[in-house]
């Protein structure tokens, strides 16, 4: 099943939502200014991504630099604190599943959560589309 970790206020968390709802495909919501993520909820996110803490938090964003501190000078572990003390820093939405990680919706990126069968069919679908 796929988890989605979103911010209420977020548009591209609601429009990641939208999609997953109109593709029918099952997930477990769980908002981060709500539930704080935990250490192994972290830690399975970094395991996946292919930049490790780069890929997820977003140092632009007005709660990173409202931090202050570089968090490239931080240790695995501080960062982890740091997310779990201000969620916020963390880019949104964030998908995964067993095998799959997407940060931020992107509606091409998404697709690789769709069954390979139905995807193949999409994918078809769009070439027609295109050449028309």
């Amino acid at each position: 099943m796929i988890k989605i970790y979103t911010i209420s206020s977020c548009t591209s968390c609601k429009k990641a939502k939208t999609w997953l709802n109109a593709h029918k495909l099952p997930y477990k919501e769980q908002n981060l200014a709500k539930d704080t993520l935990t250490k192994e909820e972290i830690l399975n996110i970094l395991s996946k991504t292919e930049n490790g803490i780069e890929s997820i938090v977003s140092s632009k964003n007005r709660y990173a630099k409202a931090l202050n501190c570089n968090i490239d000078d931080l240790s695995v572990n501080e960062v982890i604190d740091l997310i779990q003390e201000n969620p916020r820093i963390l880019k949104s939405p964030i998908l995964i599943d067993d095998k799959r990680l997407q940060v931020g919706y992107k509606e091409d990126d998404i697709r690789a959560f769709l069954p390979r069968a139905i995807r193949n069919v999409e994918n078809t679908e769009a070439r027609l589309r295109a050449a028309l």
